[in-house]
């Protein structure tokens, strides 16, 4: 791993996949300033793909404004944004088990959000200049944030899909080289918790699938990663004790009602979103909640 940052925080929040949903995002603020007032220091982070169905002029500006007023980095969406190139696509890299219509309706997405970016240089200028990475000293640990996976920035290789078929050795892998004890990461759509020892040490993997949609069964919420001392919160979903730190999937109770009537008004029945997205933001994924973690994986 690169020489690390030094976090001087005490509580860290990972934000990846809010899709442009402004109503987990005021949830998200509003959780940061709760530990705030309880006298915690925070740092918010969001590692990409706040960008997607906001696919409209105001709504596209106000979202940015808000995330790159906390700290940010690239996702696959931004990136095609800051650099918009003829044929890319959503430039997600969909594996083999995606259906190539949920392919197809992104990469028609990614154009519309494309013509709303295009009048909004400013903006497309800071995204540009977004880091794709971030390792950091915090907590007395080396935590490296990524969107997709440590070799591509829209890699599936920390997904729940490869890692439940293939096993644990390729992320080992990857935390021998990276020499990190966390990686926190999002972009694969469902979330995962792995936790294990690699090379004499305990190491542990956070992937939140999405901040602004449902992950679980019949569950609307969003999920952000969080990192701090001590234990994790008493609403968390679930967690992981590390070197005294806590690392865990904390849902964000959104107001899904308010969020449905704002997608329905620009994703209309029919459009490429409704049809890819309406389901699950409306009553989450197929995966179980006793089905997310895969500690244990040879």
């Amino acid at each position: 791993m690169a020489e690390p940052e030094h976090w001087p925080e005490q509580v860290l929040y990972v934000v990846g996949g809010l899709y442009g949903n402004p109503f987990a995002l005021d949830e998200i603020e509003a959780m940061v300033n709760r530990e705030r007032r309880a006298g915690a220091s925070v740092r918010l982070l969001f590692n990409g793909d706040f960008n997607w169905f906001n696919a409209e002029a105001d709504w596209f500006a106000e979202i940015n404004r808000r995330v790159l007023a906390h700290d940010a980095m690239l996702g696959n969406v931004e990136y095609e944004l800051a650099h918009p190139s003829e044929g890319a696509g959503c430039g997600c890299a969909y594996p083999d088990f995606v259906d190539t219509g949920v392919v197809e309706r992104s990469n028609r997405i990614m154009e519309r959000l494309q013509a709303v970016a295009a009048d909004q240089g400013e903006i497309t200028g800071r995204l540009a200049q977004l880091p794709r990475w971030r390792a950091a000293l915090f907590g007395g640990l080396k935590v490296l944030v990524l969107h997709g996976d440590p070799e591509s920035l829209a890699g599936w290789g920390l997904s729940h899909e490869l890692l439940s078929d293939a096993g644990a050795g390729q992320l080992e892998h990857w935390f021998r080289r990276c020499d990190a004890d966390v990686i926190l990461c999002t972009h694969t759509c469902l979330p995962v918790v792995w936790s294990g020892v690699v090379a004499g040490r305990p190491r542990l993997l956070l992937n939140n699938g999405a901040a602004g949609m449902g992950n679980l069964q019949q569950d609307s919420r969003g999920l952000v990663l969080r990192l701090a001392p001590g234990p994790a919160p008493a609403g968390s979903l679930t967690s992981r004790e590390l070197a005294g730190m806590s690392g865990s999937l904390e849902p964000v109770a959104f107001d899904t009602v308010a969020w449905l009537r704002l997608f329905d008004r620009h994703w209309p029945a029919g459009s490429d979103a409704e049809r890819s997205y309406r389901a699950r933001i409306a009553g989450g994924t197929g995966l179980a909640l006793r089905d997310l973690a895969l500690d244990g994986l040879a």
